[in-house]
């Protein structure tokens, strides 16, 4: 289990919960510049919490893979198209050490294991089984959870171990404001990986609470991780946030939208001849508002129209068509 940090104080002191009217979020992960589709979602977190009188904070979530450059560049576009936030931009690699004793208040408790599972052996595991537990794809299937002291010293030797949540319940649910209740799997996720870096899951949860966030707006491919977020959220004592799940940004073979897919970050599409206020404006047309758009300002004015029922947005890049990308 994680060695405790020197001085280290309680979860509920780490977290530093900001009192007051709350905040929405963007935090995105500087592997690359931001295209349509994520602009098209920090659009929304933005307009969602300004029109709630909240604050709008950023989160830089480098514990990954990192592209030099990269965060700035996003800063950069999001100002361009009229993103403002309450400052210091969060940088998640600098708060390792608030995760890593997080994982100890929760080992201390019984709460987490060791896993020595590579990704391949989990999926193995999971196929021979004939499929995920709880119908959940991917889930931890629990090799590790109930190994014996001297199983762990023994497979200790061959790698070091990651640690798991031992999770409370099969299922957790959460009240999302467009999809409604929702109940997914709980699985042993992990915490911190077997380099010692902390994992998404237990990271975003901490880091929402000290930014004072109790407003998630994010893209629905995220909506299945939600109960698991809220199920650790509530095994470390944190207030719970409330979600805001919004359609993709899709491309012409219906896959989520990537920077492969041609000209489709801000920067692209201006090398292409495009305005960012064209780019606005296609923008405002996907969400079905009635008037012109050129800035996320012209957007919270008509954030009464916001229409996202109508599911994903399929946005056809101009330089490969005649025509410019329409709305749902």
């Amino acid at each position: 289990m994680p060695k405790k940090p020197q001085g280290s104080r309680s979860v509920a002191a780490m977290t530093e919960i900001t009192q007051g009217v709350g905040a929405g979020r963007y935090a995105p992960s500087p592997s690359g510049d931001l295209h349509i589709g994520n602009l098209r979602t920090a659009v929304l977190a933005w307009v969602f919490a300004r029109a709630e009188g909240k604050r709008f904070v950023l989160r830089v979530e480098d514990l990954d893979r990192v592209k030099e450059g990269a965060a700035q560049r996003q800063l950069t576009d999001l100002a361009q198209i009229g993103l403002d936030w309450d400052p210091p931009v969060l940088l998640q690699s600098e708060r390792q050490e608030v995760h890593r004793a997080a994982v100890v208040d929760l080992s201390e408790r019984g709460l987490t294991y060791e896993c020595y599972c590579t990704r391949r052996e989990i999926q193995a595991e999971i196929a021979a089984a004939g499929g995920a537990p709880h119908g959940a794809p991917g889930a931890y299937p629990g090799t590790c959870r109930n190994l014996t002291a001297q199983q762990r010293e023994q497979r200790r030797r061959d790698r070091p171990p990651a640690i798991r949540l031992r999770a409370q319940a099969e299922t957790a649910t959460v009240t999302d404001r467009l999809a409604g209740e929702v109940t997914e799997a709980v699985d042993d996720m992990v915490l911190l990986r077997n380099d010692g870096r902390p994992a998404y899951n237990l990271a975003v949860v901490l880091d929402d609470t000290f930014q004072g966030v109790d407003q998630v707006v994010r893209a629905d491919d995220l909506l299945s991780s939600a109960p698991r977020q809220a199920h650790l959220a509530h095994l470390l004592g944190l207030v719970q946030v409330k979600y805001i799940h919004v359609p993709l940004v899709l491309n012409t073979s219906g896959q989520r939208l990537a920077k492969r897919d041609g000209a489709v970050t801000l920067g692209d599409l201006r090398a292409a001849g495009h305005t960012t206020a064209e780019v606005m404006e296609w923008m405002g047309r996907s969400l079905g508002l009635p008037s012109q758009v050129a800035c996320a300002q012209d957007v919270l004015d008509q954030h009464t129209h916001l229409r996202l029922t109508d599911g994903p947005w399929t946005f056809t890049p101009p330089s490969t068509s005649s025509t410019q990308p329409t709305g749902p």
